[in-house]
């Protein structure tokens, strides 16, 4: 069975279900090794903690831009193929890696260069400016490497070799993950440590991704093929922007949250808000690797002009990532103090954490409707909805939460708000996946 015969006939639930699992592996183990770092910086100190929590947010801007630049090649050239046209699927794959590249580069010569207003921007205090000028400085030099491979690894995906992504990100996770207590632990580096291994794991994924583009049926990156020009550039913008606005307004919900939880409850608030934060990631990783497994599907068979596919692979994904999110929230729920104690022991930051992390727990199932939404907006080039849905939690409704409830509430209110930003991300999301689905349905 071809590729594109496997997309447009293989029946849907079980080709998602194909796609799927490797994708879902791909993000629990990034999502493990994004909290390995937490972990291991635990055993070092409160600050530390709160350093890397910090620059989770610079992280985030990064992982933004490989999104953006990965998401938007990525749907793009999967509707080409999808269609038959494959010179300009060919194009577009070189064009995205080029431009991520380029985007990276300047990211970290940037960063560099201004590393000490930027740590005060992100709100490193006194106590942790140092350890969070260490641990971003080294992340800054392996920025064009977090983008290209956020570049690759996409652009597999839409293809429907999953596999190979998976293969590279867990390349990388191993060695991040091994490095991380021969660095800090053994060797005594403290958040220098940490960042080394993240970016060693970063490069070495890069090179794995490279390799395997260059297997099989996969497209492979040409030099001759890079063409930055408007239309391609157009053409990323659209698919891209609803991850620039979720990923990048993550990064400054993670700054609003870590500035108000650093005002109201010092180092320790901000190390209890840090590790629910990864706690999260880690448990919606697994969704968006279900969803992950629906883009390819959704994008090639909406470009085939197979639109019932589409919608019923929406409702499978909506129906089972909702069950599995239920699951996740009775756990984190029921052993929160547990969670974050296992983080960080220390009195203050799990009192702050288990408060946090049980609210999150009781909005998490909601998450199922919201980013298969915005999957399935993104994938089928409905760029403003989806980009509307995608800055719904962290941005349209977090940020001015984030800014009135800490004011009215105190530190319950920094604990609360993704809380009540879920529930209202939900209720704009669940309009406008209904008016592309009642579209597709009467075409």
């Amino acid at each position: 069975m071809d590729r594109y015969e496997m997309m447009t006939m293989m029946p849907v639930p079980k080709l998602i279900t194909k796609l799927s699992v490797p994708t879902i592996i791909s993000m629990l183990v990034t999502g493990f090794y994004n909290t390995a770092d937490t972990y291991f910086v635990g055993r070092i100190s409160t600050q530390a903690t709160a350093a890397v929590g910090l620059v989770f947010s610079v992280m985030a801007i990064i992982q933004a831009l490989g999104f953006f630049c990965g998401h938007g090649s990525g749907n793009y050239l999967s509707r080409r193929l999808g269609a038959g046209d494959i010179k300009e699927a060919n194009e577009m794959a070189s064009t995205g890696f080029a431009l991520s590249m380029l985007i990276g580069l300047s990211v970290a010569v940037v960063g560099i260069c201004f590393i000490r207003p930027i740590a005060q921007l992100i709100g490193a205090t006194p106590t942790t400016m140092q350890d969070t000028m260490d641990y971003m400085r080294i992340i800054l030099i392996g920025a064009p490497f977090m983008t290209g491979q956020f570049v690759i690894n996409n652009q597999l995906r839409f293809q429907g070799s999953a596999t190979y992504a998976m293969v590279g990100l867990m390349c990388g996770a191993v060695i991040n993950v091994g490095l991380d207590p021969l660095l800090i632990l053994c060797f005594h580096m403290g958040v220098s440590g940490a960042a080394i291994a993240t970016v060693a794991g970063q490069f070495v994924s890069f090179c794995v991704l490279w390799i395997g583009s260059r297997k099989g049926e996969n497209i492979r990156i040409r030099f001759s093929n890079i063409h930055i020009n408007a239309h391609y550039v157009k053409e990323i913008i659209n698919g891209g922007a609803p991850s620039l606005f979720r990923q990048g307004l993550a990064a400054v919900a993670t700054l609003l949250l870590n500035t108000a939880a650093g005002n109201l409850g010092g180092d320790a608030a901000i190390a209890g808000m840090s590790v629910v934060t990864r706690v999260m990631m880690l448990v919606a990783s697994a969704l968006i690797g279900f969803g992950q497994g629906y883009q390819p599907v959704c994008s090639f068979n909406y470009g085939a002009n197979l639109k019932s596919r589409v919608r019923e692979g929406y409702f499978f994904c909506v129906k089972y990532g909702t069950i599995f999110l239920c699951i996740g929230a009775f756990c984190c729920f029921a052993f929160a103090p547990q969670i974050i104690a296992w983080f960080r022991d220390d009195a203050d930051v799990i009192a702050v954490g288990t408060v946090a992390l049980r609210y999150q727990a009781l909005a998490l199932p909601l998450m199922g409707t919201t980013v298969m939404t915005n999957m399935m907006l993104q994938s089928i080039g409905a760029g403003i909805k989806a980009s509307i849905t995608a800055s719904a939690r962290n941005g349209i409704f977090f940020v001015p939460l984030i800014l009135i409830l800490p004011q009215t509430l105190g530190i319950f209110g920094v604990e609360i708000t993704q809380a009540v930003a879920d529930v209202l991300a939900l209720l704009l999301s669940v309009p406008l996946a209904y008016s592309e689905l009642k579209k597709m349905k009467a075409e």
